[in-house]
């Protein structure tokens, strides 16, 4: 019987852990801000944070992702000391109640990202694939943690209008591997890869990324998928964030057939059962 495995990928180093990717991994959503596109504002607070984080944990989640900035086109701009402000109180309990637990911190600035590491965050994950912030290659390699590379062009505030691509999926593979080249070339180890799906993209483009995502492999790194309740979903059925659940955990599927390595998602249990019906084989 042929069953759905992950694709072979170079194992990561997150905080003295190996991690390897024969199963799939789910990286939990934990918004510590008041105006992400779907839980904005339900755990911007300390206490609500870390309950929340807790639940995913409870549920399964193998990561927990912290953002303190929300990236949704018009989303408020705020200074690095109020992303630090709100993330580091969550980052610090949660590496203190929960060590063995694997923390990201979701930042495209390279101080807000050293600041999380020093308290605790194993992973950072840069929705600009460095292309925002210039010190955050040097930060990377000089903190020897594992980095999500993402493509975007321009900023949160602009990308939806830098959609012109030659091909979607050769262009995005494209600025991956001349990433990854300059990554390599100041010693950084630990690669994540990000097609950054609702970055910089339409509708077309999201779907035409999600139905190749597996031309990425081509660089043997582990590959995040990070569409859970986006716009690619719930505009194409007129609907809002709050309904798209089950479409959520279909094109999920679609990854995991992919050979896609970690799911980024809102929805921990519900993408657990997915994953245990496909990968706990008798």
């Amino acid at each position: 019987m042929k069953h759905i495995c992950t694709a072979p990928a170079q194992s990561i180093n997150a905080g003295g852990k190996l991690i390897t990717f024969e199963r799939p991994l789910l990286m939990g959503i934990l918004n510590v801000t008041p105006d992400s596109f779907f839980d904005g504002g339900q755990h911007n607070l300390p206490d609500q944070a870390v309950g929340k984080a807790i639940q995913l944990i409870q549920e399964g989640a193998d990561i927990i992702d912290i953002g303190a900035y929300s990236s949704r086109p018009g989303a408020a701009l705020i200074s690095s000391q109020e992303e630090i402000d709100r993330a580091l109180p969550v980052i610090e309990r949660l590496h203190k109640q929960y060590p063995e637990v694997i923390l990201s911190i979701d930042t495209f600035r390279a101080d807000v990202a050293e600041a999380a590491v020093r308290s605790g965050v194993h992973i950072i994950n840069d929705i600009s694939g460095g292309t925002i912030d210039s010190n955050m290659f040097s930060t990377v390699a000089r903190l020897q943690v594992p980095y999500i590379l993402m493509h975007m062009r321009g900023t949160p505030e602009n990308m939806q209008e830098l959609t012109q691509y030659d091909d979607v999926v050769i262009d995005v593979a494209t600025f991956l591997g001349d990433k990854i080249a300059e990554l390599r070339e100041i010693g950084v180890k630990d690669i994540i890869l990000d097609p950054g799906f609702g970055f910089a993209k339409n509708s077309h483009q999201n779907h035409e990324l999600l139905y190749r995502i597996d031309e990425l492999q081509y660089f043997n790194l582990p590959i995040l998928g990070g569409l859970s309740r986006k716009s690619m979903i719930y505009k194409r059925l007129n609907l809002d964030a709050t309904q798209v659940l089950p479409a959520t955990i279909a094109l999920n599927t679609i990854l995991l057939s992919k050979g896609v390595q970690i799911l980024r998602v809102h929805d921990i249990k519900e993408t657990k059962q997915v994953v245990d019906i496909l990968f706990d084989h008798e």
